[in-house]
């Protein structure tokens, strides 16, 4: 089986595995029992939060040099030395709480935050193709009497800065977008969506999942940011949010009063080893993760012209090739191609039968959305596999009715 669906989830690192197996096996201890066994489950959680937050600290720092593919030697210098010593300044202004997932993250974010938030600012702001996380949560919010506004984005997928700018004109309290698009990889301007949150009073919530470890991550300019750790070679079952200190939150669960009072629940060392670790070969492996994609992103545009990308090419996450082909079936295709794991969008939305809303937002009718398939690939991706792929998907797209001479 070839494995294209890096979006939905990625495979689990070896080292990723290793590492918390001994937590599964033997050091199975309640990480917050008094105990000499659950003090040392209790150290390892904390070094792997800690890990999560150097991940996300040399995240930021590239944010600036990643505007610059050609950086000067002393730039390259001091990008090897950031390597070696990852900056946790912005994490530390911050901390970073763990939960079931990116749902759980987003959920207690949005609520979280509502929920202190004044009379005179119960307005909510977010774009068109955020994942479902956001997009449910703050339609329930509405439910409950917030005010909301989604805007569009351009049909490249990318939203209007001026239409952001507008939005936060009327006082608001909360503005949420994603990083990294799930379905067609496109990076928005987050960076510059959270300065115009914070010069308009508003609280930013940033979607990292599909981001984090891909692309530079703009910790500086968010207030709450969402990760995931089976989307970065990490286990299922663990995420996290990162709040910028001073933010407060309503806490989402109740109970024991674990994670400062704020998210009640026993932690999983396994799972909080394992998604450190993950964290840990981000930074170790980053620039070679960064020149495959870039390869992989290359032989995949040249073995299939006949397709039209889906989203901006320029402004993207080079690991996710949203595109469609007149006449494609694309739910047919992947039922055909058993040897291959892709998909037509979001894991999530799979099976509702609705096209994409994602790709509704960028104007493409329902049929041209019917005829898009999106291809993950990543670290363990090789490119002989890709080729093979890629041949076996355009000959049983060329094979279908709507195309078939």
């Amino acid at each position: 089986m070839i494995y294209l669906d890096y979006q939905a989830t990625t495979p689990l690192a070896p080292e990723v595995a290793a590492a918390m197996r001994p937590w599964l096996e033997t050091d199975f201890a309640n990480p917050h029992s008094s105990h000499r066994l659950g003090r040392e489950a209790a150290a390892a959680v904390e070094v792997a939060r800690e890990r999560i937050i150097e991940a996300l600290g040399y995240s930021s720092v590239r944010v600036e040099r990643s505007r610059d593919t050609q950086s000067s030697e002393a730039e390259k210098e001091s990008l090897g030395s950031a390597r070696q010593a990852p900056s946790t300044s912005l994490g530390a202004n911050g901390f970073l709480y763990f939960t079931s997932g990116a749902t759980e993250a987003i959920n207690w974010a949005l609520k979280g935050a509502a929920a202190r938030l004044p009379e005179d600012r119960r307005r909510i702001v977010t774009l068109a193709t955020e994942h479902s996380a956001v997009l449910d949560t703050v339609e329930h919010l509405a439910g409950l009497g917030f005010d909301v506004e989604i805007l569009p984005v351009a049909p490249d997928g990318l939203v209007d800065l001026a239409a952001v700018e507008a939005a936060l004109a009327s006082p608001t309290g909360l503005i949420a977008a994603m990083l990294v698009n799930n379905e067609i990889g496109v990076v928005q301007p987050v960076a510059q969506i959270g300065a115009l949150a914070r010069a308009a009073g508003a609280l930013f919530l940033c979607d990292a999942v599909q981001g984090f470890g891909r692309v530079p991550v703009p910790l500086g300019a968010c207030d709450l940011l969402a990760v995931s750790a089976h989307k970065v070679h990490g286990p299922k079952g663990i995420g996290a949010l990162w709040v910028r200190g001073g933010v407060e939150l309503e806490p989402l669960l109740h109970g024991g009063g674990q994670e400062g009072g704020l998210r009640s629940g026993t932690l999983s060392p396994a799972l909080c080893v394992g998604f450190g670790e993950a964290a840990r070969l981000l930074v170790e492996r980053c620039d070679d993760d960064r020149v495959h994609i870039e390869r992989l992103w290359a032989k995949g545009r040249a073995l299939l012209p006949g397709w039209t990308l889906n989203g901006s090419a320029e402004q993207r996450y080079r690991g996710n090739l949203n595109i469609r082909r007149d006449g494609v079936d694309s739910a047919r295709l992947i039922s055909e191609l058993r040897t291959i794991a892709f998909s037509a969008g979001s894991a999530c939305a799979s099976g509702s039968g609705r096209p994409s809303h994602v790709l509704a937002a960028l104007g493409l009718t329902d049929r041209e959305a019917r005829s898009s398939i999106r291809l993950g690939f990543g670290r363990y991706t090789s490119e002989d596999e890709l080729a093979e792929a890629l041949a076996l998907i355009d000959s049983a797209a060329a094979r279908q009715p709507g195309l078939a001479e």
